[in-house]
């Protein structure tokens, strides 16, 4: 059985690697990632990174021995750590994916990267501006990469859908509608998405998907925002949100925990509409234009949906960026505002806004 943290096959491990990449003369440097935390994002993460040549799962930290011991057997992860502290102390890996409930993301980002670590935090990147103002600033004191991992804005349906509303296809755009709104079954009613010292309710963890759309397609200049908001145990668990843009577009955006509603969006133009399942990160787009033409477009992920943004990431550490130029720190302290705005004016507060 490996030795837990102290992994004496770890020596091995880097060694059949190598001499595997120089029998097939690649001698490209992987970007070496550890998880942090084993939830069913940081699932999903593993599975994605199988499909990114430019990076490697080596290491995975839990605040157990057996939650880390149990990730790592399912993964073939072969550094365990039983604190983050750990990993972020370890020479092991280069980047980390933040993957722990909403509340723990500044904590364990800027442990990452006060040691030197590039991170890739998982969506929202923060609970409120504060927060995420403060890990930029701490990105900037470490000279480390720091994304918000907006998967969506990578994969390539909403990078062809970017492509078609650039091209004019469906004229100027005039309202976009987006609906993320699931239900948890009885037995998942202590999840962290209920509870409000964990940054808990549906905005923060798939409304921001929406606000994200909205802006992706019409912009960042709003003259006003109106919301409404249903609560259980102080989180939202049904937010609508509809906002008036100064070219009189309009945006209609919800969000749920408690509600089923179809996750289906729509951008409408001038000359049409495109109809999208699973609107933020569409694998299929159905144009429907004024003059009768209809076209259905394939727009597949690579794997899971998440491979794009772990390659964007790889390929901006890998160019010394800072930022990167497409899901850049203005978007993100931008939209996490915005939900700051919207919390305020529904009544939805947690303790890290004091």
């Amino acid at each position: 059985m490996r030795n837990f943290v102290q992994n004496v096959e770890y020596g091995v491990y880097k060694k059949e690697k190598r001499l595997y990449n120089e029998k097939r003369g690649d001698l490209m440097k992987k970007l070496r990632f550890g998880i942090v935390g084993t939830g069913t994002i940081a699932h999903r993460f593993a599975e994605a990174i199988k499909n990114v040549e430019e990076a490697e799962l080596v290491a995975v930290a839990s605040r157990t021995k057996e939650n880390a011991e149990k990730f790592g057997d399912e993964f073939d992860i072969p550094v365990r750590f039983d604190s983050y502290e750990k990993m972020a102390q370890s020479d092991v890996i280069d980047a980390a994916y933040i993957a722990v409930p909403h509340s723990g993301h500044i904590t364990c980002s800027c442990l990452m990267m006060n040691n030197k670590k590039h991170v890739l935090c998982e969506k929202p990147m923060a609970v409120n501006k504060r927060e995420a103002e403060a890990m930029f600033e701490c990105a900037e004191k470490n000279n480390v990469f720091l994304m918000e991992a907006m998967w969506a804005r990578l994969v390539p349906g909403t990078l062809k859908m970017l492509e078609l509303v650039k091209d004019g296809v469906l004229g100027d755009i005039l309202a976009v509608e987006g609906k993320f709104c699931y239900t948890m079954d009885e037995d998942e009613m202590d999840h962290h998405v209920f509870k409000v010292e964990n940054g808990g309710g549906s905005l923060l963890d798939v409304g921001v998907y929406g606000l994200n759309f909205a802006s992706w397609y019409l912009g960042n200049d709003i003259e006003t925002i109106n919301a409404q908001c249903s609560f259980y145990k102080g989180t939202d668990s049904h937010m609508a949100v509809l906002m008036k843009y100064k070219n009189d577009a309009i945006a209609d955006i919800s969000s749920a925990t408690l509600l089923r509603k179809p996750n289906e969006g729509f951008v409408y133009g001038s000359k049409g509409y495109a109809y999208l399942q699973r609107f933020y990160a569409p694998q299929e787009i159905k144009i429907v234009l004024n003059d009768g033409t209809r076209e259905t477009i394939a727009t597949p992920y690579r794997g899971n949906g998440f491979e794009e943004q772990i390659s964007h990431f790889c390929e901006c550490v890998t160019k010394g960026l800072t930022k990167s130029p497409v899901v850049t720190p203005e978007q993100t302290l931008y939209i996490t505002e915005q939900m700051d705005e919207i919390r305020k004016m529904t009544g939805v507060k947690y303790p890290q806004d004091i």
